[in-house]
């Protein structure tokens, strides 16, 4: 064996006989460069095996990545319940809020307002908005004017009218139940169910009628399915970032892996 080893020194290159070598050089033998030869041509193969593992793993993250999810295209939502077409007409005419309101002013608006609930009785609503803007004008600082005018506008079906009065109400008194019923009302003409549904329960907490309640038997359902599709859509959405960010990890590690490798 002593003498192959000195023919063919490549012999203690042998895997198998790593430990004599080990032991030759543990008695400070010098052993020549063929001695090593299959040893390191082992470790690079084990090595390249190594990475030809980490590759596949990097590209089957690639894939992932190149086999993105589709964008989450939302259901339609089954909503019931009339809705109307937006009303495009001009602004309706407005008080002057800066004007000084004297007590002449305040009676003539009362008597104009008078006038308007009796054409309303009538089914004349254009007349009513007449005599309702001209009560505006007289007293345009009165908060129950506009929420007045407001109603008749829901009952016109001119819904975007309607919430300029209201708001128009509302600015002056906060308060104002009748605004927010109105305004509420005018809302789920417009198929604006959620909005809808927070205005009338104001209105119902400031000042209950049945009217409010049969609105709400309406608009409510419609006001919690748009919620609940909300959500739905909203937690899917979270768990596809989550997933996304997981294979940018994923992928990360792998060339981590394969850059260590390669050293």
């Amino acid at each position: 064996f002593v003498e192959l080893c000195k023919s063919d020194p490549s012999v203690l290159s042998d895997p198998s006989l790593s430990f004599f070598r080990e032991y030759l050089e543990s008695l400070g033998a010098k052993l020549p460069p063929a001695a090593y030869a299959k040893a390191r041509a082992s470790a690079v193969d084990e090595s390249d095996e190594d990475m030809a593992d980490a590759k596949p793993h990097v590209e089957e993250v690639e894939e992932e990545e190149e086999e993105e999810e589709d964008e989450i295209i939302e259901s339609d939502i089954e909503l019931e319940g009339e809705t109307v077409e937006p009303d495009n007409d001009p602004p309706q005419k407005m008080g002057d809020a800066s004007v000084e309101v004297t007590d002449e002013k305040r009676e003539a608006s009362q008597e104009a307002k008078m006038q308007a609930m009796e054409a309303l009785s009538e089914g004349k609503l254009e007349e009513a908005i007449e005599r309702l803007t001209e009560a505006i004008t007289l007293n345009p600082t009165s908060a129950i004017m506009y929420a007045t005018r407001a109603t008749v506008y829901v009952k016109m079906k001119k819904p975007n009218a309607a919430i300029r009065d209201a708001n128009a109400a509302l600015e002056i008194n906060p308060d104002s139940a009748k605004g927010y019923k109105s305004r509420g009302m005018a809302r789920a003409m417009l198929g604006q169910w959620e909005e809808a549904a927070k205005d009338l329960h104001v209105a119902s907490n400031l000042d209950y009628d049945e009217e409010i309640g049969a609105i709400l038997k309406k608009v409510e359902p419609n006001a919690h399915k748009i919620e609940e599709h909300r959500r739905k859509y909203d937690r899917l959405r979270k768990e596809r970032e989550e997933r996304k960010i997981q294979r940018e990890r994923q992928r990360r590690r792998a060339e981590a892996q394969l850059s260590t490798l390669s050293l």
